[in-house]
């Protein structure tokens, strides 16, 4: 086995992630697959409490992709057992528990959005009610007794609520226990999780050690911030950008981000290169993103008609059917004809509606001017055209120009 293969697994499988658990351990399974020819088993759990998933969550399934790509065998396990128990993570009080109806009728939703990402024909989508539902009273029992209480008050949301004097279910204490014991079911490898699942990740290396297998390794992730660029994505604060979107609205959502929201979603959720995304114009950058992202869960159709439809509302809100300036670049005027960039102080001198230079990067430094609805603050900033390439430009709040480059 050639070390390059080891690294090049590594370097995908560690983009993005937060943590390894154990790092040395995933080295000597990979290294063992490769020797082997045998595809690591990798898990990850999601509980259908809502019905439609949302970028948040494409974090853990870009990342099965990548395990995927890489030859690996995933398993897509959907929580309907657990999703009636209500994961106690990252909460102040007890979830409210869902009926069987309402977790099968989300699940049935989530089958059907997650393979815009994975390939059907080499995903394992497993129900966790298919081994727990079945299981003896006796049984369940003795998995409790593997765990102590003093371990479960050890994780921070339940030391919390027991120091503040908030409620407790015995029931929450069993949602670790049996997320772990999905892992012994299921035989896992390696398990995906978000930062907020490490405890109930780290139960899982536990109970398998219990029952004789060699522990998972754990993968945590970051949780992605949603549209606000503040708070973790969820429904709850009204932040996300769910897969079940209009094409124009997942779009418009997604130019709406901060610039470096934009550089985290193109780590956690593509497998571009972000050494070339960030030598682009941040706003041709998003653009590129959104129309990525409304691809891959739309199709072609919808990234086009949803390109077309925010265009036509940034022009529309915008800028008057007549702008004060509209200038229009041929090849020859820029220094080198291979690349046709000008440095956007020489742009807005063009225009003449700036009366030197020097106002020009002060009215840059102040963020006073905008570029397709983006705030520029590099003076030293460069736009790059393409043929037939238009820039909208806003210069001050009264002032408007187009600069385009001509095919001619």
């Amino acid at each position: 086995m050639a070390t390059s293969e080891l690294e090049q697994q590594l370097e995908l499988i560690l983009r993005g992630t937060v943590e390894v658990i154990q790092l040395d351990e995933l080295k000597a399974k990979l290294t063992e697959s490769l020797k082997e020819g045998r595809p690591l088993k990798i898990k990850a759990g999601f509980d259908p409490t809502a019905p439609d998933l949302h970028l948040g969550h494409t974090v853990l399934i870009q990342k099965l992709k990548h395990f995927q790509d890489l030859g690996h065998h995933v398993i897509f396990l959907i929580g309907d057992f657990t999703g009636m128990i209500g994961d106690p993570s990252g909460v102040s009080e007890t979830r409210k528990a869902l009926t069987k109806e309402q977790v099968l009728a989300n699940a049935k939703t989530y089958e059907q959005q997650i393979f815009k990402t994975l390939d059907p024909e080499k995903t394992r989508i497993e129900f966790n009610s298919s081994w727990m539902s079945a299981m003896p009273t006796e049984t369940m029992v003795e998995i409790c007794s593997h765990y102590s209480v003093a371990r479960m008050l050890e994780r921070d949301d339940f030391s919390k609520r027991y120091r503040d004097q908030k409620p407790i279910s015995i029931h929450e204490f069993l949602y670790p226990l049996v997320q772990g014991y999905d892992s012994v079911a299921l035989e896992a490898d390696v398990e995906l999780g978000g930062t907020d699942q490490k405890f109930n990740l780290l139960v899982g290396r536990d109970l398998q050690r219990d029952y004789g297998q060699k522990p998972q390794v754990v993968l945590t992730m970051p949780l992605l911030e949603g549209t606000d660029g503040v708070r973790k994505m969820s429904k709850s604060f009204g932040n996300v950008i769910a897969l079940e979107d209009r094409p124009a609205d997942m779009f418009g959502k997604l130019m709406s981000i901060s610039d470096d929201l934009m550089m985290r979603y193109y780590e956690l959720l593509t497998v571009l290169n972000l050494d070339e995304v960030k030598q682009q114009h941040p706003m041709e950058a998003k653009k590129a993103l959104a129309e990525l992202v409304v691809r891959q869960y739309h199709g072609d159709a919808g990234a086009e008609e949803a390109k077309a439809d925010f265009q036509q509302r940034f022009q529309k809100r915008d800028f008057p059917d007549e702008p004060d300036a509209h200038i229009v670049l041929k090849v020859q005027d820029f220094v080198d004809p291979k690349d046709c960039s000008l440095l956007l102080v020489d742009i807005l001198m063009k225009t003449g509606l700036v009366p030197s230079k020097g106002e020009a990067r002060r009215l840059i430094s102040q963020k006073a001017i905008q570029v397709n609805g983006e705030k520029m603050d590099d003076i030293n900033g460069v736009l790059h055209f393409q043929a037939e390439q238009k820039y909208s430009m806003k210069i001050g709040k009264r002032k408007f120009a187009i600069v385009e480059l001509t095919g001619e």
